[in-house]
């Protein structure tokens, strides 16, 4: 079996590069999709998921040098699930549960900036060298 999810959104936060004790780059950082509509009576609806993504090895290298909050990004790559194949789930500081859709990245490719109309785009090619196993040293 085999699944691979695409999202298009925005960076919520600049990257946070870091390394394992082995001395792998790994780098997080999170994107919003959006998607708007029209409701029957006319109001305005929007609906706004949040992502985590990972990347590994020189991939995490490229993102945590070129990304910024605001970025546009297309990530490709495979969902996270907890045990049971779901979100992970929590509840938050205030009490309300909350979930976590989490992409380990095959891909990433740049967009360009949100507002500063950078057109730059390229990709953050993959890195094969990266198994995918669950074992993480940290």
């Amino acid at each position: 079996m085999y699944h691979k999810v695409t999202i298009v959104g925005h960076l919520g936060r600049d990257p946070e590069m870091r390394y394992t004790p082995d001395g792998t780059p790994v780098t997080d950082f999170s994107v919003a999709t959006s998607r708007k509509w029209n409701n029957p009576d006319g109001s305005k609806g929007e609906e706004t998921v949040w992502f985590r993504v990972t990347v590994w090895r020189r991939q995490a290298e490229t993102v945590a040098q070129y990304l910024r909050k605001g970025s546009l990004v297309l990530v490709e790559g495979r969902l996270n699930p907890d045990k049971n194949g779901s979100p992970r789930v929590w509840t938050g500081q205030d009490g309300t549960p909350r979930a976590s859709f989490e992409i380990t990245a095959d891909t990433v490719r740049f967009m360009g900036g949100k507002s500063d109309g950078e057109g730059r785009a390229g990709v953050a090619e993959p890195d094969t060298s990266y198994d995918g196993g669950e074992d993480l040293p940290f």
